[in-house]
């Protein structure tokens, strides 16, 4: 019995013992002020710090992202700068619940703190957010006035002196805030595996250049000047002195409409074009047309003088002859050969600008004479020699009609015959004084005009003689609308 009794004596010491001993290592494990190993706040450890180490580390952490600025600079307008403390955007930084989560480790009973201790969590996460649309609206204020401009088109312009000469274009500018916002946002808010860590001067300090987007207009000078017309390659000039007021008039408003015409390369002018457009701005009046191989009264009379004005500048530039038919009778303002009619719906004028650069066809109505320019690139050591030959001269026939009202046996010429030609017309380019090539452009046939003689009645006997061919012309107005 007494064996016994020491035996449970010795158990109950035991035990007694091994509550102190684990009350006692409760009481330290409760009572540590240190954060529990293994904690972190991204990649850093707070783990075996004080708790007032852990908190002031935190602190000053928070702090230090909070004092970060942002500085942007506008290069484009003197070295302009402007910089702003992140909270001014809106930014904020915070270790969510680490603060409390710290503190909490000293309160509350032994078991709680022990139990609080034991299942303390092992990191925490840094909570930012921020304002774009802060910095947005900062950047604005700031620069907005940049935006207050608008982009201007080049300009090319011919001198009084047919002088080649440009303005140069103006660009605008808009500010390109996207892609800034998208780098402060990667720079702001820190992500997981930089938390924690020492800042660097990168880190406190965003510094960038504002992004400003340059806005072109449509033509730039480079686009302009890139379009060849670089001088005058050639003029022509017809007089119209003798014409009447509204064969003046026609001249003048088809001019008015060629004038600045625009030619692509490889682009085929078209007069009747011209033409269409011409009556779409103007009215054209009464003036002579040919008809039938004679001139009759008719609308537009005159509108082939300026066809054929700009034919024999056409000629002269070596541009390619798509479309072109001689006058059915000659005109007195050009040469044989060297005219270029005009009929609507049946007879065009055409040709190709085959130099590989833009043309620009100008126009000079003054003193009663009509020029014709053209503007583009070709080499200066060329230009073109055009030779018309007369082949044969086609005589004039006489025709007969008769004057009921004349005395008997008298006859009187009412109008004086003119002869027809036929004719070739030959273009010769020369390069530095030498003949290069040659080539035929055209043959051309002129009817002749007959001698119309009126007779009294006692020759009725008499024999006229036959009336002209028709020739393809015959029922064309040209010359008019």
């Amino acid at each position: 019995m007494k064996k016994f009794r020491f035996t449970i004596t010795i158990i109950l010491s035991v035990l007694i013992l091994l509550l102190a001993i684990g009350m006692t290592l409760i009481w330290r494990y409760s009572n540590q002020d240190s954060v529990p190993e293994g904690v972190h706040t991204g990649v850093v450890a707070l783990g075996g710090m004080s708790i007032d180490q852990a908190i002031d580390f935190i602190d000053k952490y928070e702090r230090s992202l909070l004092a970060r600025k942002i500085t942007v600079v506008a290069n484009q307008v003197a070295n302009d700068k402007k910089s702003w403390d992140v909270t001014e955007l809106g930014y904020r930084a915070e270790f969510v619940g680490a603060r409390e989560g710290l503190l909490k480790l000293r309160e509350g009973s032994l078991w709680d703190r022990a139990l609080y201790r034991y299942k303390f969590s092992q990191s925490y996460t840094l909570s930012q957010s921020w304002d774009q649309e802060a910095l947005d609206a900062a950047l604005r204020e700031q620069w907005g006035w940049i935006e207050k401009n608008e982009s201007k088109n080049a300009r090319r312009f011919i001198s009084d002196t047919d002088e080649v000469q440009y303005e140069a274009h103006s660009d605008a500018y808009r500010l390109d805030i996207d892609g800034l916002l998208s780098n402060v946002n990667g720079w702001i808010l820190l992500q997981e595996k930089a938390i924690g860590r020492t800042l660097t001067n990168e880190d406190k300090l965003f510094h960038s250049p504002l992004p400003i987007k340059v806005i072109q207009p449509e033509i730039t000078l480079e686009k302009l000047k890139a379009e060849g017309i670089d001088r005058k390659i050639i003029s022509y000039t017809t007089s119209f002195a003798t014409s009447a007021e509204g064969r003046a008039h026609n001249v003048t408003v088809t001019a008015e409409t060629l004038h600045d015409w625009y030619l692509a390369p490889g682009e085929t002018f078209s007069y009747s074009k011209l033409i269409a457009e011409a009556e779409k701005r103007h009215t054209y009046k009464e003036a002579p047309v040919i008809l039938n191989g004679k001139f009759v009264p008719g609308i537009g009379g005159g509108i082939c003088q300026v066809s054929s004005t700009l034919y024999q500048a056409v000629l002269r530039s070596g541009l390619d002859i798509v479309s072109r038919r001689n006058h059915s009778l000659p005109v007195a303002y050009m040469p044989v050969g060297q005219d270029a009619t005009y009929a609507t719906d049946t007879i065009d004028f055409k040709f190709r600008n085959n130099t590989g650069k833009a043309i620009l066809i100008r126009t000079e109505v003054k003193n009663r004479k009509l020029t014709v320019k053209l503007f583009g690139s070709k080499p200066a050591n060329e230009h073109y020699d055009i030779e018309s030959i007369t082949l044969e001269t086609i005589p004039s026939k006489t025709q007969q009609v008769v004057n009921a009202e004349l005395p008997v046996g008298k006859s009187v010429i009412v109008e004086k015959g003119k002869p027809g030609f036929i004719v070739e017309t030959f273009r010769t380019l020369i390069r530095d004084g030498i003949s290069v090539s040659r080539e035929r452009v055209s043959k051309d046939t002129y009817r002749a005009q007959p001698t119309i003689i009126e007779v009294g009645p006692d020759s009725l006997h008499a024999t006229p003689a036959p009336p002209a061919n028709p020739t393809p012309t015959d029922g064309i107005v040209e010359d008019g609308i």
